[in-house]
């Protein structure tokens, strides 16, 4: 998530014009979910996504390169606030224990800055949408992929180690990363499931991994 900065450190209100931005980027976005879920996403064009949010089809390519983009743009922001937290983590906790506590942390609030843009119900509709459509999932794949990167570099700078050389943030990150993936199959299986319950699935399954990868299953 982008934000400025008032010259003290810390987050300052955006602009008019960053609003307006904001406003514009925020409507492209429901009412091409809103499309999606009417029409579906290979039934839906940008042209008339750009006409229901009453704005030209050369200001939709403004703010998104494809239907893809604007599709996954809320799971992308959502993405984005885990990230922040964590980095909000301390730095005496261990790599696993910061993943699960980022993401337990992230619920809090990102139930809020989901609908700050889209109802709730909606954001869950796209889910299970981007799950079941073979050209969003690979586009989804491909982010995430980029997202562990990252992640691995986090974990990497605060363990002080070389992501180039040492294997263990990459390997801790690619588990952490499948278990996200399996919640959310299992969650968008579940149909109507709200987000409480993908919660509950998250938690249950990441208490799961350290024990999975440390302890003799055969005992």
């Amino acid at each position: 998530m982008h934000t400025i900065e008032d010259g003290t450190g810390r987050a300052a209100p955006p602009g008019l014009r960053e609003r307006k931005k904001r406003r514009t980027r925020d409507t492209l976005i429901r009412s091409a979910l809103e499309l999606f879920a009417l029409k579906g996403f290979d039934g839906t064009t940008v042209d008339e996504i750009s006409d229901a949010a009453d704005v030209s089809q050369r200001t939709f390519f403004r703010y998104f390169a494809n239907k893809e983009e604007v599709a996954l743009a809320v799971q992308d922001s959502v993405e984005s606030f885990f990230f922040a937290r964590l980095r909000e983590r301390p730095a005496t906790e261990a790599p696993l224990t910061a993943l699960r506590n980022a993401v337990l942390s992230s619920w809090d609030s990102v139930g809020e800055a989901i609908e700050s843009v889209v109802p709730l119900e909606l954001h869950m509709r796209t889910y299970r949408m981007i799950e079941s459509t073979p050209q969003l999932f690979a586009a989804h794949l491909h982010r995430l992929a980029r997202l562990e990167e990252e992640l691995a570099e986090e974990i990497a700078r605060r363990e002080g180690l070389d992501v180039r050389t040492d294997p263990r943030p990459q390997v801790l990150v690619a588990a952490f990363g499948g278990v996200m993936r399996v919640t959310g199959k299992l969650w968008g299986e579940r149909g109507n499931a709200g987000l409480e319950e993908l919660r509950k699935i998250t938690t249950r399954y990441l208490d799961q991994l350290g024990p999975a990868l440390a302890e003799n299953w055969r005992n």
